[in-house]
């Protein structure tokens, strides 16, 4: 069984990833194009200073992926740091050790020691979004309802929609990956 340090060491640079995408290309790009990262903060002077390592769990059909994936690369950036990316699909054994809710969701983001430890993980919502997602669901009918089809696609053009125009949910994921990491990183200074 391979471990997330040898995950790492195969996987490709969020950049590649992106770069390699078909399904939501140009809504990432969209999102990567106009995020800019908060100045002057804690969270980014430590990862620059303790250089973590990152491997993303993702897949270019998601839509969670499609937001996140672009925040992160500008954190990356801004902290010059390693972030490398790995198809959930392509070996199901990394997404199964890292399940949410028992579920293969994704994106996952794996902070990583210097020998490949995990130290958190973060994903594949925000909080607050996953709770505003959740609320939006119950207007669905049930699966096996005529209209479910047609209404699920209505709530996934919706949130692709909302995913890729608002300014104020990429800085609400940026905040809670930061949440999520920083208390890790001052441990450690």
């Amino acid at each position: 069984m391979k471990t997330e340090k040898q995950f790492f060491a195969q996987a490709i640079s969020l950049e590649q990833y992106m770069d390699k995408m078909e399904t939501h290309k140009e809504h990432s790009f969209r999102i990567y194009e106009q995020f800019e990262v908060p100045q002057d903060d804690e969270f980014i002077e430590l990862l620059k200073e303790k250089k973590p390592s990152v491997l993303v769990i993702t897949e270019d059909w998601c839509g969670d992926a499609m937001m996140n994936n672009p925040v992160f690369r500008r954190i990356a950036e801004a902290a010059d740091l390693d972030v490398r990316a790995v198809y959930r699909d392509a070996d199901t054994d990394l997404i199964d050790r890292h399940l949410t809710n028992g579920g293969r969701s994704i994106p996952v983001y794996l902070l990583l020691d210097e020998n490949g430890e995990v130290e958190a993980k973060w994903g594949p919502r925000a909080a607050s979004i996953q709770e505003y997602v959740l609320e939006l669901r119950k207007d669905l009918p049930p699966a096996d309802a005529p209209d479910y089809k047609e209404k699920q696609q209505a709530f996934i053009e919706q949130i692709t929609a909302e995913y890729t125009s608002k300014p104020e949910h990429w800085l609400t994921v940026y905040e809670d990956i930061r949440k999520t990491f920083l208390p890790i990183l001052q441990k450690q200074s």
